[in-house]
């Protein structure tokens, strides 16, 4: 993105503008978040992390009425319930293996889906100040700088700093980082950040359940994993769940920035 703005293919502007919510904004995700994810699902049994991650949209929808006075109707917080049902029947059902689950992890997990659910708020928020290009870019290079120095400090600790470098040697680590790096964080959080200067947050956030859909297609296609009847009714109550947060009207339609 920094050789795109260098080149003038893509503009950004942050002169006289909040920076202090974008701070916030990068540390709650995709700082916090991730850190805390990839830790609460190593402490908690897959169904337990499954599950947590998937209240996202419910947090989501709470926070949103509070400080964005986006209320859902009955309607919408019914089927927002149905989506995330559909998830959870998926998780349960899939998993196969009990796990342990610590306290430590569910916390975690917790703190995961709060900074979820703070960063759909903040986007929201400071989508009238800032584009969504501007919004994704500092999101990306704030991630750079902490989660590059965690790892420079680490390598540092060891005195092995070398093998920050190595990896870079590996083929398969190089694409495997371009596509994390470009599709699944520019790209996704770009639109991620668009549908949120568009939309009510939890309207966009109920869209994330899509992705339990979109793993199960490519379990089939790539791994060939099992499809069950299961995987048709969960996937069958998130696409109603998504649908019916989207067809019907909030109460109140509004970004409360300051």
């Amino acid at each position: 993105m920094s050789i795109l703005i260098i080149l003038k293919i893509i503009k950004v502007n942050y002169k006289n503008k909040p920076i202090k919510w974008l701070l916030i904004l990068g540390l709650a995700e995709p700082v916090i978040y991730f850190v805390f994810e990839t830790y609460g699902i190593k402490l908690t049994s897959s169904s337990v992390g499954g599950l947590m991650i998937a209240l996202i949209p419910i947090g989501v929808t709470v926070l949103g009425a509070y400080f964005l006075k986006e209320v859902p109707s009955k309607k919408q917080v019914f089927f927002i319930i149905v989506s995330v049902s559909g998830v959870m029947l998926i998780t349960v059902c899939g998993d196969s293996k009990t796990g342990e689950t610590s306290l430590i992890g569910v916390i975690l997990l917790l703190g995961a889906v709060l900074s979820a659910g703070g960063f759909n708020i903040m986007s929201r928020k400071v989508s009238k100040y800032f584009t969504p290009m501007e919004i994704t870019y500092f999101m990306m290079f704030e991630a750079f700088i902490v989660f590059n120095a965690i790892s420079i400090g680490s390598y540092l600790a060891k005195g092995d700093i070398r093998s920050y470098f190595k990896p870079l040697t590996d083929g398969t680590f190089i694409s495997s980082i371009l596509y994390l790096g470009i599709l699944s964080s520019v790209v996704a959080y770009f639109m991620i950040n668009y549908s949120l200067s568009k939309l009510p947050a939890a309207r966009t956030s109920v869209f994330s359940n899509i992705s339990t859909i979109v793993s199960i297609i490519a379990g089939v296609v790539f791994l060939n994993e099992s499809f069950e009847i299961y995987h048709i009714v969960g996937s069958a109550l998130i696409l109603l769940g998504v649908w019916g947060t989207n067809r019907f009207d909030f109460q109140k339609h509004t970004i409360n920035a300051e």
